[in-house]
């Protein structure tokens, strides 16, 4: 039997699994599946088709579900769909799909969203995602597992972010970031590898040097196009599957161009 406050709101409907906990003044929609273990502290709102995995926990003030802010929304049941053991900080919120982006916003497991973090309709969020205080993504966007972002930092709408990319504090992202990136400035500028998050997370040696060696094809050495440097990149590190990372992602549809290091002339 979930534990449930006596103040809370649980619309007819809704589905809360046995070991679930809702506090105070608590608000959970008609259409919404709360899984085991999840925990809303007080104050929550969970409302539309949105389904919560095992686990989770979101704390107060926190609005997750409600329509998205996107004015060529129009009533489409879309879902927002949120994975196993993540944490969701107070004033987060969080919006479901549209038609426009297939119908679907997805969050993975183990994220954790620090206070006033945002995001938009149809984004698509791998595992193990830091988000801090007041980051919003906008509508569309794609982020790859253990990517991290510092407080204040903003993504436009259908940008991509790499797995194990860093975006700094306090930047703006317009472009694409690469799988291990370090972006940072008022607008993002490529400033090298994510090589504290590759050390903490135990990457070989050998795999650093080769990423190292692959950016600096990519990125430092210059001659021919982007796509003949991905080429040659993937010619001469792909058994190295941190390199293959980056290879694919470049490799992939690209609706905005990536975020790239300052000129040496800027």
């Amino acid at each position: 039997m979930p534990q449930i406050h006596p103040t809370a709101i649980i619309e007819s409907g809704a589905e809360i699994a046995a070991s679930a906990s809702i506090g105070p003044y608590c608000h959970v929609g008609a259409r919404v599946v709360l899984g085991e273990g999840v925990e809303l502290l007080s104050h929550v709102v969970v409302a539309g088709r949105t389904s919560v995995g095992e686990g989770t926990r979101i704390f107060p003030f926190a609005s997750i579900g409600q329509p998205p802010q996107d004015l060529k929304y129009a009533g489409e049941d879309s879902s927002l769909i949120i994975g196993k053991h993540n944490i969701i900080r107070e004033y987060v919120t969080m919006n479901p799909g549209t038609a426009g982006g297939g119908m679907a916003t997805r969050i993975g497991d183990h994220c954790l969203f620090m206070a006033n973090a945002h995001v938009g309709h149809d984004c698509q969020l791998g595992d193990h995602i830091i988000m801090a205080n007041s980051v919003p993504l906008a509508g569309h966007v794609v982020v790859g597992d253990h990517a991290a972002f510092g407080g204040l930092a903003a993504v436009h709408q259908f940008v991509r972010i790499g797995m194990h990319a860093y975006v700094g504090g306090l930047t703006g992202v317009e472009r694409d970031v690469i799988p291990y990136g370090l972006v940072m400035g008022d607008r993002a500028r490529l400033s090298g590898l994510n090589m504290v998050g590759l050390q903490r997370r135990g990457f070989s040696r050998d795999d650093i040097q080769a990423l190292r060696a692959a950016y600096q094809m990519l990125f430092e050495n210059g001659g021919g196009t982007l796509a003949e440097r991905v080429d040659a990149v993937a010619a001469r590190y792909g058994q190295v599957k941190p390199v293959r990372d980056i290879v694919a992602f470049m490799r992939a549809d690209n609706a905005r161009g990536f975020v790239q290091p300052k000129s040496n002339g800027a």
